[in-house]
């Protein structure tokens, strides 16, 4: 450790839980953030601040207006500018801590790339906003025997839960299977910042007492607070189930794509189209469109308009159609503009 890193780090060491040898284990750990949204933006500025090695940062979202009421490392230019996640938080991240290193990817993490980005960390983050990737990451965090920590938030409740493989239970030991029929969304239920600072708070203080310390130390529990009604409950996590699909008998049904669906529902009357091995030239599709509807192009993405609807495009064929949660007409719009 450097003098400047011991400086800069110096409120840790004298922390007993940390120290100077936890310090050490935290300069040298890799960790993955998935999803930078309301949690990923705060667990992302919270690890470059305590001094996380280095962050890898996946999204495959770009920043909004309303993101700005609870995401904490965007602004009001990146809003403006429609600047993938990713990237706006590796930039900000950089005048925090130039000392770590970080690493943006503007991305949905699925089942054919996981392996690539999420193999050589230490821990994962669970910033996500849907179950789909959630049991992904399980899948792969269970094989690999990766920490990982699940978070979620929406309206004034959330909840955390480690998953530590080999010291306790999976997400599937305790939730079987994904909930079903319509659920609450920030885009439906709205959420209070307070909430999501919270959560992402405990999903760090998580990760740092598995990558400071030993985990065979430590009592694990299922989280939930309400910050409306200033209700926390905490329950020990169970024993594994020795059933478990997972992590009892090795069945990664998520991690095989058996059951990936071709289009993602993003939650805010949006349709996500996958397009993957499908590189476009951005310059020259901004070029055609131009001629059709607004468009407003970076080097990360393509902003297309056509009201009432929205479409971003990125680079590797990717889109978001915003103004629709019919897949066939996001499908349409697709072929239309971009090309089938």
């Amino acid at each position: 450790m450097t003098a400047t890193e011991r400086d800069r780090y110096s409120r840790q060491l004298l922390f007993a839980g940390i120290g100077e040898t936890g310090q050490e284990k935290l300069l040298q750990s890799r960790v993955g953030i998935v999803g930078c949204g309301a949690l990923g933006s705060f667990h992302a500025g919270a690890l470059a601040r305590a001094g996380m090695g280095m962050l890898r940062l996946i999204d495959r979202d770009y920043v909004e207006l309303s993101n700005l009421q609870r995401q904490w490392l965007y602004d009001e230019r990146d809003a403006e500018e429609g600047i993938p996640k990713a990237v706006a938080a590796a930039r900000r991240l950089a005048s925090i801590n130039s000392g770590i290193s970080v690493e943006p990817v503007v991305a949905d993490l699925t089942s054919e790339n996981i392996d690539e980005l999420l193999g050589n960390l230490h821990l994962i983050l669970d910033g996500s906003d849907n179950f789909e990737v959630r049991y992904l990451i399980n899948d792969f965090c269970v094989r690999e025997k990766i920490p990982w920590i699940y978070g979620a938030a929406v309206g004034s409740y959330g909840l955390v839960m480690p998953v530590l493989p080999g010291y306790g239970p999976c997400l599937r030991c305790v939730y079987p299977n994904p909930p079903t029929g319509a659920q609450p969304t920030c885009e439906t239920a709205g959420v209070v910042n307070s909430i999501t600072s919270l959560i992402a708070s405990l999903q760090v203080s998580e990760a740092l007492r598995i990558l400071a310390g030993d985990c065979s130390q430590f009592q694990w529990y299922l989280t939930t607070v309400d910050v409306w009604t200033g209700s926390i409950r905490q329950i020990p996590l169970p024993a594994r189930d020795p059933s478990c699909a997972c992590c009892a008998q090795g069945d990664f049904e998520h991690l095989n794509g058996r059951r990936r669906a071709p289009i993602s529902l993003c939650g805010r009357n949006a349709v996500q189209i996958h397009e993957r091995k499908r590189p476009l030239d951005l310059q020259s599709l901004a070029s055609r469109l131009s001629n059709v509807g607004a468009v407003r192009a970076n080097e990360f993405a393509l902003r297309f308009f056509i009201p009432p609807y929205e479409m971003t495009i990125f680079p590797d064929g990717r889109a978001i159609v915003k103004g629709t949660t019919d897949p066939g007409v996001a499908r349409s719009l697709y072929a239309r503009y971009v090309g089938g």
